[in-house]
């Protein structure tokens, strides 16, 4: 019995091609790692209106300043709505103060004194003629500072700042001046003062 003719020579399976296209299918199929991005420009407007309401909150109001021995507010016919903006600086009988802070800024001298010559000298730049009040300029120039930031970020002018004068019913006109003199002289462009309507008619 003759054998039939030898098999034909089978390719040789190749293991470089079956991974290479093992790898191919798995490259096919595999997901795209997902890359995340932020989306700045939300989180900045976020981020303003945030600063807008903090910077607000910051703001003082003198509208309740509670009264005491130390400070009684004069009496105004005028109806006009308080003023609720601004930089509070309160001239009670004894003391100046700004803002919130309760750390007394000056200590006043007598009703007698004031009405001539203000505060003391050793408070004033150049003796006791001078209108300039050094320790509450200082105070105004960091107040300065944080108003004109709030201002800023209401979309105001922040080239001046307003100043609501809390001050006591009896406080002499000398002391008034050199107050708004020293506003003046802090970039302070606008001045409210405090008053309690209800008062009578001459």
């Amino acid at each position: 019995m003759s054998a039939g003719p030898p098999p034909a020579p089978q390719p040789k399976a190749s293991i470089v091609r079956y991974k290479a296209a093992l790898r191919k299918a798995i490259r096919r199929n595999r997901r795209e790692p997902e890359i995340d991005f932020l989306n700045i420009t939300a989180m900045l407007d976020l981020m303003t209106i945030i600063l807008v309401f903090l910077l607000k909150s910051v703001g003082s109001s003198a509208a309740s300043i509670p009264q005491s021995r130390d400070l009684t507010l004069p009496k105004s016919v005028m109806q006009a709505e308080p003023s609720q903006e601004g930089v509070v600086v309160i001239v009670s009988k004894s003391q100046i103060l700004v803002g919130e802070d309760p750390t007394p800024i000056v200590m006043l001298p007598g009703r007698e004194q004031l009405a001539q010559s203000g505060v003391d000298a050793k408070y004033k730049r150049s003796g006791p003629n001078d209108l300039y009040i050094v320790p509450l300029a200082n105070a105004l120039s960091h107040a300065r500072e944080t108003d004109k930031a709030i201002r800023a970020a209401k979309g105001l002018d922040p080239s001046s700042s307003e100043a609501i004068i809390v001050a006591d019913a009896t406080t002499p006109y000398r002391l008034l001046i050199e107050v708004l003199f020293t506003l003046g002289q802090s970039e302070f462009g606008k001045y409210h003062l405090m008053v309690l309507s209800g008062g009578s008619k001459p």
